[in-house]
């Protein structure tokens, strides 16, 4: 996104010039943060591909994460049909909100029954595994894996396809469910094996749904 062409008279600021910003991760679509931008922050986020955002308390444009080493590159943005509010989905280089060490700016669930479904799930169950590579722990079936090499991940890739198969030709839904589950996060152990990110694997899919 670094230098890309864009246009800051699309932008419809507000009253105190400043535009509400929806932040993203890129892969997985969590949420990450709700911040402001005015035009400053706006014109160094397009000019460097790094979010800049406004401080409404200090008053002043600061590069995101810049006193802990942190980041987000942006990989894509997009206004709203009243260009207003601003969507970046961001690879992000450390935590949203440091303080309690999360990765996002909303870790409490306050209501619902929503337990990361879908594509969220994906993208904290591939920092879960790249964490137990990353931080091998004793007793750790993750870390086990990752000792023992692609080998011994693939072989139980392996497996866990044949017993989804199994499982598929029996009646009971739950058991497809388990073996299903048991064969995703293998496979997500061994595109961390081969440094495959599960985003390259998605952009590989799109290309091929034709």
């Amino acid at each position: 996104m670094k230098n890309e062409q864009f246009d800051l008279k699309k932008f419809k600021f507000d009253k105190d010039g400043l535009i509400p910003v929806v932040v993203q991760d890129y892969e997985s679509g969590e949420v990450l943060m709700l911040v402001y931008m005015n035009e400053l922050a706006v014109s160094q986020t397009f000019a460097t591909g790094y979010a800049h955002y406004y401080s409404r308390s200090k008053k002043a444009v600061t590069k995101f994460g810049e006193k802990l080493g942190n980041t987000q590159k942006v990989i894509a943005a997009f206004l709203d049909h009243d260009s207003d509010t601003l969507l970046l989905k961001v690879k992000q280089k450390g935590k949203a909100n440091p303080e309690q060490n999360a990765f996002t700016c909303f870790p409490e669930q306050i209501k619902g029954e929503y337990n990361a479904i879908g594509g969220e799930m994906f993208g904290r169950l591939q920092r879960i595994v790249a964490d137990c590579k990353e931080n091998p722990e004793t007793g750790s079936y993750t870390s086990f894996l990752f000792v023992r090499g692609v080998d011994r991940i693939g072989k139980k890739v392996g497996e866990e396809a044949v017993e989804l198969v199994i499982a598929s030709k029996n009646s009971e839904k739950a058991g497809v469910i388990n073996e299903a589950a048991d064969l995703l996060y293998h496979v997500m152990v061994l595109l961390n094996a081969t440094d495959v990110k599960l985003s390259e694997v998605c952009a590989e899919l799109c290309k091929r749904n034709r």
